[in-house]
C-alpha cells in the first residue's frame, strides 16, 4: 500500500505542493523511510496515535499503512485533507483526518503524538500536551537545531527526552518526549 500511496502522491504534487518539487526522486527516502523510522521507537504499539499538522501524510499516515495502528490525522490546509481523504480511501489507511488547526482540535488524548518539520519544540509541546494520555510518548522528528530547542523548552517545560539519530539525515534528530509537564513561573 505504501507504493500505491507513493504514486498518488507524486499525481497529486503536480496541482498541490504536498512535498518540494526536488523531493519528488527521493519521495522514499527523505519522506516515506523518515516516516518508518518511528516505528521501532513505537514499542509497544499504541492502540491509537495522533498526528500534528500531517501534511502530506506524514509521518501519521505512513505509520498507519505500515503498523495498522489508528491515527488521527490533523491538518488545517483543506486542499491536503483532500489528498489525505483519497489516500485514506485508496490505501484502506486506518486514519481519520480532522480538517482543523491543532489548537481547535477536540480529540481523546492518545499514547502517542507525533509531528514532522512543524514547529519549535516549545511550541510542539504546547499542542501536544493536551492531547498525550499519561505515560504516553511524544516523537517529534526534528532538524539540526534540536539541542538548541531543546534547551530553549527547558526553560518552561519539565520531561524526560530521548534524542536519537536520524537514518535518514545524518543532521536530524528523533526526539522521544515522555512526561511533559509545563513548569509554573516561581512567584
Amino acid at each position: 500500500m505504501l507504493h500505491h500511496f507513493a504514486s498518488l502522491l507524486l499525481r497529486w504534487n503536480r496541482t498541490i505542493n504536498l512535498i518540494s518539487r526536488s523531493d519528488e526522486q527521493h519521495v522514499w527516502t527523505r519522506h516515506i523511510d523518515d516516516s518508518l523510522q518511528l516505528i521501532p521507537l513505537m514499542k509497544p504499539l499504541p492502540s491509537r496515535a495522533i498526528d500534528l499538522g500531517t501534511g502530506a501524510g506524514f509521518p501519521g499516515l505512513v505509520l498507519a499503512l505500515a503498523t495498522g495502528v489508528h491515527f488521527d490525522l490533523i491538518e488545517a490546509d483543506q486542499r491536503k485533507c483532500a489528498f489525505l481523504r483519497e489516500a485514506a480511501r485508496v490505501t484502506g489507511a486506518p486514519v481519520q483526518i480532522h480538517p482543523v488547526r491543532i489548537e481547535t482540535a477536540t480529540l481523546p488524548p492518545a499514547p502517542l503524538v507525533c509531528a514532522r518539520a512543524l514547529a519549535p519544540i516549545p511550541r510542539l509541546l504546547e499542542m501536544a500536551a493536551p492531547l498525550l494520555t499519561a505515560g504516553g510518548q511524544c516523537l517529534f522528528l526534528k532538524g539540526a537545531n534540536a539541542g538548541a530547542e531543546l534547551t530553549h523548552a527547558g526553560a518552561e517545560w519539565q520531561m524526560q527526552v530521548d534524542r536519537i539519530g536520524s537514518r535518514t539525515d545524518p543532521r536530524a534528530f528523533i526526539l522521544r518526549i515522555c512526561n511533559p509537564t509545563r513548569v509554573l513561573p516561581s512567584a
